[in-house]
């Protein structure tokens, strides 16, 4: 492996590690909400808005974030992105009520709207088609570790340092990530794989007229609520329907995360040896996601489980599912839009996922208090088949010159 490869692929690790901090750090609020609830006094609906603070400028920095990406490159928007949230998260140490909670997570949402799609152009541009799918899943794969490590790590941090200290904590680690990265990427990054022309970025207008822009950002909307379902709703599923205690839920809630993290590192390597094989890599990924959505049925089948060990063991099928899923979806971006365009489109799709998400977190909340999570364990096994077939139709044409044509640069050659 020449020296050039080696260091693409010790960034794409950095790139990884910025994904688990990212995880990491917007878990910490989780993890110790019911201390700050009480050391604050406050209600549920009070820590719901500071929630939702997050959730918005998050969903909104996706797409903004990724503009600023494309337009400053990866070394520089992962740079600004995780030094913003690394003081953001390090101001809720600060913080002497709820108001001023709510600004750190406002803050902390605005840094990491720029992770992803950063994480996303890296494996883009620094790889050749036959090895950009693992190197997709490594860096972003990063954040179901940071998912699993968040509960022990954040309990551990607040039990020696109290709570400030936690929150004091994510933000050292950013810090120290941000030197490294720095260090890394002294000399530059490297010599893109793909060629791509000199220009300053994609134009919003044009991106949102193409069709297969609009496909995908439709997909996202629907596949990404179960997601955020998973996230932030299974813990109170295992408590309500399953009688699971704190410790118990503890116990179990990791394991579906761990599942995604492997899930996506192992798809990245196996996607790529079908790429090798075969000439068209959009073919191969449309055959990974028909899989994957064909999988999805399992989160139905997790309500009927006849035990919390079978149910979490279903979801750990889905979120195996998922791991598949959202690799080659990223990949896919990879192939229908320019390298130069790819951090904007990636950011217009987490925005329209964190809308969705955003939308079903409320109808979630309605339905669970009327009925039971019945309704929405069925909605979320045939939501990726559906997404399936919006993506099947945005299989890469050459009309597709249309987008290089709107919006400001031609196609590159992959």
């Amino acid at each position: 492996m020449s020296r050039a490869r080696r260091h693409a692929w010790l960034l794409c690790w950095l790139l990884s590690a910025a994904t688990a901090l990212s995880f990491l750090d917007r878990q910490v609020l989780s993890v110790l909400a019911p201390t700050l609830m009480s050391h604050f006094g406050m209600t549920n609906t009070v820590y719901s808005r500071i929630v939702f603070a997050f959730q918005l400028s998050y969903t909104i920095m996706f797409s903004l974030g990724g503009v600023v990406v494309d337009r400053l490159g990866t070394r520089r928007g992962m740079a600004a992105s995780l030094g913003l949230w690394s003081a953001a998260s390090a101001a809720h140490a600060a913080v002497n009520g709820p108001w001023g909670l709510g600004g750190a997570r406002l803050l902390l949402g605005l840094g990491e709207g720029g992770c992803f799609p950063a994480a996303m152009k890296g494996a883009v541009e620094w790889f050749p088609v036959d090895q950009r799918t693992l190197a997709i899943g490594i860096a972003n794969g990063g954040s179901a570790l940071g998912a699993v490590i968040a509960p022990p790590l954040t309990a551990l941090a607040a039990a020696r340092f109290g709570w400030r200290g936690a929150f004091l904590g994510t933000g050292m680690l950013g810090t120290a990530w941000l030197c490294a990265w720095l260090f890394a990427t002294r000399r530059g990054v490297p010599e893109s794989a793909v060629r791509t022309d000199r220009v300053s970025g994609a134009s919003l207008p044009g991106l949102l007229r193409d069709r297969n822009v609009r496909l995908v950002l439709a997909a996202r909307f629907l596949f990404d609520p179960v997601f955020y379902f998973y996230i932030f709703w299974i813990p109170q599923y295992l408590s309500r329907e399953r009688g699971l205690s704190l410790a118990e839920i503890g116990a179990h809630y990791w394991v579906p995360f761990l599942v995604l993290g492997l899930s996506q590192m192992f798809c990245g390597r196996w996607t790529d040896a079908v790429v090798r094989r075969r000439s068209d890599p959009l073919r191969a990924r449309l055959a990974f996601l028909l899989a994957a959505a064909a999988l999805t049925p399992a989160s139905w089948a997790a309500w009927l489980a006849p035990s919390a060990g079978w149910a979490v063991a279903l979801m750990s099928l889905l979120m195996l599912a998922h791991g598949f899923w959202i690799t080659n979806f990223l990949g896919l971006l990879s192939d229908l839009f320019p390298a130069q365009a790819i951090a904007t489109v990636t950011g217009l799709t987490g925005t329209m996922g964190g809308i969705g998400g955003m939308l079903s977190s409320l109808a979630v909340g309605v339905i669970v208090d009327r009925l039971n999570f019945a309704p929405v364990f069925a909605v979320s096994g045939v939501l990726y088949p559906a997404a399936f077939l919006l993506l099947w139709q945005a299989r890469r044409s050459r009309a597709s010159a249309g987008l290089d044509r709107a919006a400001g640069f031609r196609q590159n050659d992959r």
